[in-house]
């Protein structure tokens, strides 16, 4: 019988430690000049805590990749995240990739400065957008797009 009384009282201090320091996820910005995407993960990236976009904060199509848009979308993931225990995350930016434009749309700086405004703690900060070695086929056709 003590022996289970033990093992209780550990489970109890190690629930306690875990909620003291809290937890870390992944902050996913994927930000083009028409959209931009907040998804915020647990650590391991399986598990969504959060995800606001563009579209939910605005009803103007022109309005999705602004800067004010990606702060509104970042502060509303990152209470979200809070309420769940999150205290920090690492942060990957990336832009739309490919043959397109390599660099993030004018939304990621305000979306990152939105989660630090928040409350959460930044580790890293991350650039993975995709870029092929060779190339990716562009849209049109052998002869072109013919105008």
């Amino acid at each position: 019988m003590s022996k289970k009384v033990v093992k209780k009282e550990r489970e109890k201090k190690t629930e306690v430690k875990a909620s003291k320091e809290g937890a870390w996820g992944i902050a996913y910005i994927f930000s083009t000049v028409n959209s931009i995407i907040v998804h915020i993960t647990d650590i391991t990236g399986s598990e969504t805590i959060a995800r606001w976009t563009g579209g939910m904060i605005t009803t103007k199509d022109r309005d999705q990749g602004s800067p004010y848009s990606a702060m509104q979308a970042a502060t509303k993931a990152a209470q979200e995240a809070i309420e769940k225990g999150i205290i920090g995350v690492h942060v990957k930016v990336r832009g739309k990739g490919g043959h397109h434009k390599k660099s993030p749309g004018p939304g990621a700086q305000p979306a990152i400065r939105a989660l630090v405004r928040a409350g959460l703690k930044i580790g890293l900060i991350e650039d993975v957008t995709p870029i092929p070695t060779d190339t990716t086929k562009r849209k049109g056709g052998r002869r072109g797009r013919r105008v």
